[in-house]
């Protein structure tokens, strides 16, 4: 599994692109992108899930 942590208001497409980058280069299936600039932390976790993992 890969955490990759930011501190931004909203996470953008971009941001997930560099964990699904890292998750096929480390050949692993599933990371989490997480954003700690929000009210609630639950709301600013994302599951990204590498549809090609070896």
């Amino acid at each position: 599994m890969i955490i990759e942590l930011k501190s931004v208001e909203q996470l953008a497409a971009v941001h997930v692109a560099q964990v699904i980058s890292y998750l096929k280069a480390f050949e692993r299936p599933l990371g989490l992108l997480i954003t700690v600039n929000v009210v609630l932390l639950k709301n600013g976790i994302r599951r990204v899930v590498n549809s090609r993992p070896k």
